[in-house]
């Protein structure tokens, strides 16, 4: 477990106040899954989970295993990183739950900007499980 101090916005508009908090060996990973993400970074990602993952968007696609989650890391449709925002990580038991947004440049000259919910089961500190549900704003 790391301890990490962060500003946080306060009930008063405007103001801030340092906030500590722990984050667990499951929201490390969730955190590094995170930034291989924004950096493109293959290994980074893969390295976060186990080798029968399932990532799933329902009613979209479900990838099964990491050869197929490897394809998606840089969806076709997309041109260089994403910028992705964690606004908060929630633990119970050996799920994550990470909320955030999400912007991206589409090859076909629009902007993806959107917020997400993704829903990870992890297995011994890896991702089993990934559920994502995407919104556009």
């Amino acid at each position: 477990m790391v301890a990490k101090l962060f500003w946080k916005e306060s009930l008063i508009p405007g103001r801030y106040h340092l906030r500590f908090t722990y984050m667990t060996d499951n929201k490390q990973t969730v955190q590094k899954y995170m930034d291989g993400f924004r950096e493109s970074d293959h290994e980074k990602i893969l390295s976060c989970l186990t080798a029968d993952v399932i990532w799933e968007m329902p009613g979209v696609y479900l990838h099964s295993g990491k050869n197929e989650f490897d394809k998606e890391i840089e969806n076709d449709n997309f041109v260089g990183s994403p910028t992705i925002q964690i606004i908060r990580m929630v633990e119970e038991d050996d799920f994550v739950v990470a909320e955030g947004s999400v912007q991206g440049n589409m090859k076909n000259g629009k902007l993806l900007d959107a917020v997400f919910c993704d829903v990870f089961q992890m297995e011994k500190g890896k991702i089993k499980r990934l559920t994502s549900y995407l919104m556009n704003k």
